[in-house]
């Protein structure tokens, strides 16, 4: 079974009643959700029925408690309708009784959309493709859940969630609702919006008890949303949570938790709430006279719709809010525009005796903030379901409206008909162009300059007097012909009667093409083609002709190119004029939608007109942008983002953005000076409970840094213990591990280890002395060095030998500190000193942990280390606690510790990897990735090298796809689960992770192979339980989304030992340079 037949075969189930209702919205442009749920009602789910019913003339319409946001329009009825706009220049009359207007309107809309994509440059192939993955990822449901493993999650630390300065509060995404973050950001940066949401007051007559159900259902509302702005002018949290007022939202809309809204659906509801709760109060403060409501004096406008219905003229006036713009077809806003405000064939609108039908749309009064819904999806009749449209649309940050009102309405018609008639002229010219630049009569075509050209190279060639054929040798034949022999031999045989057999001579050799020994051309012959006989006087006369020919036909293709563009520079100036720019919208906001029809994220641009540059408000994160940017994921045509509504603002109308100031001081109010007195207490003890948890943190953080200063003490007084008492406080780098049952053994090899380097020059390498003595790299270069520095021991004394050890040792790690290693030779591993003077920690850090190991008490083999080590002890309780920084010498360790376990996480993956357990490998993989990278964050020399763990994490995915690509293919359902269960816990939650840093092209790739991968079975026959959880499974991988989300596990770290340590990292380190990997 196919995609789409699995997809028109599951859409009449009862459980997708939603999505019958999106699909009929989406036909009819009817919004109430009662009619169409009669509708759908009647026609027993019958969604061709349906339509029938809705776009019949004899529709009723149930009665409703309220008005809705957008009702149809009877003519002389004032009411709110719903704006149509058609890309087609016919208007089909969907109210009469005839059913076949329906058909010609899917008609027509399938032609407009095959036109588009015409123009566009889309094959039918491509489209067909598009289409299917679309059908494939939307569910069988009201909209798709877009899952995560789980939600925003709070940083445990606070300072990670503190606002910087005054840098915009961000909203968290409480569960699919970056629809709610992109619209209310948007609202909010209005200024004046943003005053009248927080000095609005709910009613007297409602304080105590709501008396119908909009006041039960709005003044809540209102209340978190006076809240939530509170919140994002004042709070000192980089983000605040809106999960009070979008849970009052998901309850009107009647949808779960996972569902994702519209932002045009939302939008419509927020104002129409908006509207309500202000008609309430201005319905309470009006003193007789007809109350004012702000939301309908700020976001709503008329237009005067003239128009002839059936040979009868009509005129109405009408009021819209969102303006919605068909998208399909056109290049820019203006288009749109005019496509929306013309239906219909404008000359029946002018005379008297007509018997067609058009109407015009002539805004009378505009909105001081005017918002365009950009029609991004077309239903698709063949599948059944919506798809995005990804076409290109540009819109400028300045839109001129003035040719759109009703007081130019004379002068709009005359340009209009300018346009109309340049445009006409303009098709001719092109036409004409064409003929030029492709000329001939055959499927191949060629310029016309070019062929004259050819034809005078032609002519001008040196004349051959024989045949191409008859000037070679048959003697010796040239090098590639076939020789007469064989040439006769085969006629003769084609002209032989059938019983003839072929076998009665020999058959000839096949020939051997040598391409440069046998096929040089003679040097006689021409290079190319040549007139056989002409005289000079016909090759001047036709040299002259094409000469001339050649430069007429340039001149005529120049003055076709400038006249062409001359009309379209016309063309573009025709509303230039300085009447026809008095009218300027500036974008404010541009809401994106990046996804597929029913999947996606949603972000906004919004434009700061006091810093004058543009912000991205994306959930949490609030950062600057440019026009570009906005430009790229906006506009259309570059991956699958684009913009869905576009929010305009008068650019007279300075109220709309003017900031507030004292009345009786003149002074600018800023943050928490704008709020009145409720919210502002309300912003004030959201502030302190913040305050209140970075006050716990920090003393968090002071205690155990007191816990850490006191157990260092404790260590310092300890009195020295017996030579096997390990002091377990120390990390595992700087102490030697000792079991019972060695300690003999390791004390006798170091006393010998001892007497033969003292005996030895100076200089011999200790790396030999101890090659065969299992102690950490530390202890050994420890020893060494108290076995060098004996004479100066017996000479000198104790003290004396101790400061030429610690000297000893400090050269030589800092010597091992510059030299150029391979990557398994990683001297960071085995001294931590290393790591400290690569990274240039301070010199006191070096000096303390030189010490502590100098005094570690496994040092006590002999008289002479036992009195070495209680100088060194001595040593570090000398030490003031102003001399060193403590907790700065407890952040360089820390760091230590990271770098070891990020290379045990390396070094686990890659060993896993090399045994092609690719799930036990990804996720120490992933860990070694994301610790690596906070600590080059720091310092070069902090990590690893980051291609190579990339590198290895990238293979590590792309593997374990095509694992869990296998099990799904099987068919077997416990495979195919398992094959699920890989995707879902291990390659869903890691997109992300490659998606995050869009500069790691290589990831980008990686993700979109991946994704590829599974969208190769759209469209595959197979089972109808696959069929079903692939639909489920797509959309998750698909999710474009950079969230992090999180694994169910991460895996915990072994313990090794310093020496085992450097022993499998080096082993494994060699093996990937036996056996390099592709790519690197």
């Amino acid at each position: 079974m196919t995609v789409e037949q699995n997809v028109l075969q599951q859409s009449t189930s009862q459980k997708h009643q939603q999505t019958f209702l999106n699909q009929l919205r989406e036909i009819t442009g009817i919004n109430d959700t009662q009619i169409l749920q009669q509708a759908l009602k009647d026609s027993n789910g019958n969604l061709e029925l349906a339509v029938a019913f809705l776009t019949a003339k004899n529709a009723k319409t149930p009665q409703q408690e309220e008005t809705t946001y957008y009702q149809t329009v009877l003519p002389g009825n004032d009411r709110y309708i719903s704006v149509g706009s058609q890309a087609d220049a016919n208007v089909i009359d969907l109210t009469g009784d005839d059913k076949d207007d329906l058909q010609r309107a899917i008609a027509l809309s399938l032609e407009e959309s095959n036109r588009a994509f015409r123009e566009t440059g889309i094959t039918d192939e491509e489209q067909a493709i598009s289409r299917v993955l679309e059908a494939s990822i939307a569910e069988n449901k009201a909209s798709l859940k877009r899952t995560h493993t789980e939600v925003w999650s709070d940083s445990p630390n606070p300072y990670d969630r503190k606002r910087q300065d005054n840098c915009p509060v961000g909203l968290k995404n409480v569960g699919n609702t970056c629809w709610f973050s992109a619209v209310i950001q948007s609202l909010f940066n209005l200024l004046e919006f943003r005053r009248l949401v927080l000095n609005y007051n709910p009613p007297a007559s409602a304080q105590d008890l709501p008396r119908n159900q909009k006041e039960h259902r709005n003044l809540p509302f209102m209340r978190e949303l006076r809240h939530l702005f509170a919140l994002l002018v004042g709070s000192k949290r980089k983000y605040v949570d809106p999960s009070r007022a979008v849970d009052i939202l998901k309850d009107a809309f009647k949808s779960n938790g996972s569902q994702q809204q519209d932002v045009s659906e939302f939008t419509h509801k927020l104002l129409d709430w908006l509207e309500d709760a202000f008609q309430m109060k201005a319905e309470e403060e009006r003193d007789g006279e007809k109350p004012k409501n702000p939301m309908l004096e700020l976001f709503y406008g008329r237009f005067l719709a003239v128009g002839v219905l059936e040979g009868k003229k009509f005129e109405n006036t009408e009021m819209f809010g969102q303006y919605p713009l068909q998208v399909n077809g056109f290049k820019d806003l203006h288009e749109c525009l005019e496509a929306a405000m013309i239906e219909g064939e404008i000359e029946s609108l002018h005379s008297e005796n007509s018997g067609k039908s058009g109407q015009e749309h002539w805004f009378t009064e505009l909105p001081p903030v005017l918002t365009f819904e950009l029609s991004r999806f077309e239903f698709n009749q063949a599948l059944g379901r919506p798809e995005k449209i990804h076409n290109k649309l540009e819109f400028p940050q300045v839109l001129y409206l003035d040719r759109y009102m009703h007081k130019n309405r004379e002068i709009t018609r005359i340009k209009r008909e300018e346009i109309k008639r340049l445009k006409e002229y303009l098709t001719v010219l092109q036409q004409r162009l064409e003929r030029y630049l492709s000329y001939g009569s055959g499927p191949k075509r060629f310029p016309l300059v070019d062929v004259l050209q050819y034809a005078l190279e032609f002519a001008s060639s040196k004349p051959v007097c024989t045949s191409p054929v008859d000037d070679i040798d048959a003697s010796s034949p040239p090098s590639g012909s076939i020789p007469s022999q064989t040439l006769s031999s085969t006629a003769e045989q084609q002209q032989g009667t059938p019983s003839e057999l072929p076998s009665t001579s020999p058959t000839p050799r096949s020939f051997i093409h040598k391409p440069f020994t046998q096929s040089r051309i003679p040097p006689d012959l021409p290079m190319h083609p040549a007139p056989r006989h002409i005289t000079e006087e016909e090759l001047s006369v036709l040299e002259g002709c094409l000469h001339r020919w050649r430069t007429e036909v340039e001149n005529d293709t120049r003055d076709l190119q400038e006249s062409i563009s001359r009309i379209h520079r016309t063309i573009e100036q025709m509303y230039s004029d300085k009447p026809m720019v008095q009218v300027p919208y500036r974008l404010h906001a541009v809401l994106v939608h990046e996804g597929q029809a029913n999947a996606g994220h949603y972000w906004a641009y919004i434009f700061d007109h006091h810093q004058e540059r543009w912000m991205k408000y994306n959930d949490i994160s609030v950062t600057k942008s440019t026009w570009e940017e906005l430009e790229r994921d906006s506009f259309g045509g570059y991956r699958n983002a684009s913009a869905y509504c576009l929010m305009y603002i008068n650019d007279k109308e300075h109220f709309l953005i003017k900031e507030d100031f004292h009345k009786e001081t003149g002074q600018k109010l800023v943050g928490m000076e704008t709020l009145p007195t409720d919210l502002r207490d309300f912003v004030k003890e959201d502030n302190q409970r913040f305050e209140k948890e970075l006050e716990e943190w920090d003393l968090q953080l002071a205690q155990k840094a007191q816990q850490e200063k006191i157990l260092a003490s404790q260590k310092m007084k300890e009195p020295t213990p017996s030579v096997m008492t390990a002091q377990a406080e120390e990390p595992e780098y700087l102490e030697q591990p000792s079991r019972s049952d060695l300690a003999k053994y390791l004390k006798e090899e170091t006393m010998r280890a001892i007497t033969k380097a003292s005996s030895e020059h100076e200089d011999t390498n200790p790396e030999t002395v101890l090659q065969l003595i299992m102690m950490t790299p530390n202890m050994q270069g420890i020893i060494m060095a108290i076995g060098k520095s004996r004479s100066v021991y017996d000479r000198c004394g104790p003290e004396a030998g101790f400061f030429k050890a610690i000297k000893l040792e400090y050269a030589r790690l800092v010597k091992l500190a510059q030299e150029d290693t391979p990557p398994e030779t990683d001297y960071r591993l085995h001294h931590a000193v290393v790591y400290f003077i690569q990274n240039q920690s301070p010199k006191k850090i070096i000096e303390r942990t030189l010490l502590e190991q100098f005094g570690n008490r496994n040092l006590s083999f002999d008289e002479r280390c036992r009195n070495i080590m209680k100088i060194a002890q001595a040593k570090l309780e000398m030490i003031k606690p102003e001399e060193v920084n403590m907790e700065e010498y407890e952040k360089w360790h820390q760091d230590y510790r990271n770098f070891r376990d990020t290379t045990m996480y390396l070094m686990i993956g890659l060993e896993h990897f090399q045994k092609k357990s690719y799930v036990e490998a990804i996720l120490h993989l992933i860990c070694a990735y994301q610790n690596n990278k906070e600590l080059l964050s720091k310092g070069p020399y902090r990590g690893h090298d980051e291609e190579l763990i990339s590198h290895y994490r990238r293979e590590c995915l792309l593997k374990l796809n095509e694992h869990a690509a296998e099990l799904f293919e099987s068919g077997d359902d416990q495979e195919v689960n398992s094959g699920l269960i890989i995707m879902n816990e291990f390659i869903v939650p890691s997109l992300p992770l490659l998606l995050v840093d869009e500069m790691e092209e290589k990831d980008i790739v990686a993700v979109e192979d991946m994704r590829n991968r599974w969208c190769s079975y759209l469209g595959q026959e197979m089972e109808p339980n696959l069929q079903e959880k692939l639909t489920d499974f797509l959309p998750k991988l698909l999710d474009c989304s950079t969230e992090i989300k999180g694994f169910n596990e991460l895996p915990k770290l072994p313990s090794y030992s310093t020496h085992e340590l450097c022993e499998r990292f080096a082993r494994i380190m060699l093996s990937l340079s036996r056996t390099p990997a592709d790519g690197r």
